[in-house]
């Protein structure tokens, strides 16, 4: 059988390699290149010495930043409120290079390292059967029931070189995901040798830093006035705001297959990003559109962590939101300070605040008159409700009738 491997070069899927070549397989390697801090080079020359019959990398990180972080900005995409999606929006991604290259050199089937625990096997196995069901998906660690501590044994019995860690992370552009070892008990604090990107908060600079970030139709494309390539903006930001410690997540989570996870994430750039995005939207958005849009994203968000990134109902959000980001233009300046980013000016041509209208001095054009009517009648049902449902001002038979 020949076979694509999803490949990164680390215990598992270099594990799968030796297994699936013990089992006869002819193995493909596929490395996509999201953002990750890794050696491509090491990882193309362990694929050869394990035995890889050819190896891709593909680096996707421009088309990573396009097409699946910016639509996810534009979504305000927070799996419960606190998850940025990191991992979530790069498996589609890298699951359609695996189907471009098992196409391209004939294979039968698409390996990925994912376990049945995690979400991971659902987006990679939806979006491969989708873009090609002719292809057979295969997760050895979930269908033969691989545990770590067995891969550890085996691989150092055949010899496969493997750095112990302490966690299991995965990385790209929009964020890390760190897990296992002491994380695994939800009550301890995530030790400082988990995070990488950030600084404790306590050991941030003693002076704010102010970031400001500009938009267009609903994407970043400046930071400090300097017009940046999506990846570079991405990583820039990265930078700034990890350096005073923000980004840093710890969260209980509900993941897909039923289980709650202790997740920790750092995702500095996504945090900044979103949460000024979220406040140029409430400058240039009615209060209806930015109403209906919270239940919009809400679903967006929770389709693709679901793993269902191919679903048509996420096409036609996606139409939504565009429209919404037309108006979606604009500059945001957050403070800085000790993992805190607090949105303190903004402004945007397609703005809904005008001054003239909400000043309290005498050159406000809004007359104050108008609100007397309009408070009356906003409340009259409500003020009837309230009086008729306590009996207020009507025959006491009819309320002891009620």
């Amino acid at each position: 059988m020949r076979v694509v491997l999803a490949y990164s070069g680390g215990l598992d899927t270099s594990v799968l390699l030796s297994l699936l070549k013990e089992a006869g397989s002819e193995v493909i390697t596929v490395t996509v290149d999201v953002g990750q801090e890794d050696d491509f080079k090491e990882i193309a020359d362990k694929a050869e010495k394990l035995g890889a019959a050819g190896h891709y990398y593909i680096d996707a990180k421009e088309e990573f930043a396009q097409d699946y972080v910016f639509p996810a900005i534009k979504a305000n995409a927070m799996y419960q409120g606190k998850y940025p999606l990191s991992s979530a929006i790069a498996r589609p991604l890298i699951a359609s290079k695996l189907v471009k290259v098992a196409e391209k050199e004939d294979a039968d089937a698409v390996v990925h390292g994912c376990s049945g625990k995690g979400n991971d096997q659902i987006r990679f196995d939806v979006t491969i059967k989708a873009l090609n069901p002719s292809l057979k998906v295969f997760a050895p660690v979930r269908d033969w029931g691989l545990a770590r501590d067995w891969e550890y044994e085996y691989a150092k019995s055949k010899g496969i070189p493997v750095k112990y860690k302490s966690y299991s992370v995965d990385e790209n552009l929009w964020g890390r995901s760190i897990e296992g070892g002491v994380l695994e008990d939800p009550s301890r604090e995530p030790p400082e040798d988990a995070f990488k990107w950030t600084v404790s908060p306590e050991k941030a600079p003693n002076e704010p830093e102010y970031l400001t970030i500009d938009f267009m139709k609903g994407v970043p494309f400046a930071v400090n006035g300097d017009a940046l390539p999506p990846s570079r903006l991405i990583a820039t930001l990265n930078i700034i705001a990890g350096r005073h410690g923000i980004g840093r997540i710890d969260h209980i989570e509900d993941r897909t297959v039923g289980l709650k996870s202790r997740e920790v994430y750092e995702c500095p750039a996504a945090t900044v990003i979103i949460e000024a995005h979220k406040d140029l939207e409430k400058m240039v958005l009615t209060k209806r559109e930015l109403s209906f849009k919270l239940l919009v994203d809400e679903t967006w968000s929770d389709l693709v962590y679901t793993g269902l990134w191919v679903e048509p109902l996420k096409s036609s959000l996606d139409a939504f939101i565009n429209n919404m980001e037309e108006k979606v233009s604009g500059s945001v300046t957050l403070k800085l300070y000790k993992g805190s980013a607090r949105v303190v000016g903004r402004s945007s041509y397609n703005s809904l605040y005008e001054d003239k209208l909400v000043a309290y001095e005498s050159h406000s054009t809004l007359s104050q008159e108008f609100s007397k009517g309009f408070v009356e009648l906003w409340g009259l049902q409500s003020i009837i409700g309230f009086r008729t449902r306590r009996g207020i001002g009507v025959p006491l038979q009819e309320s002891i009738a009620w």
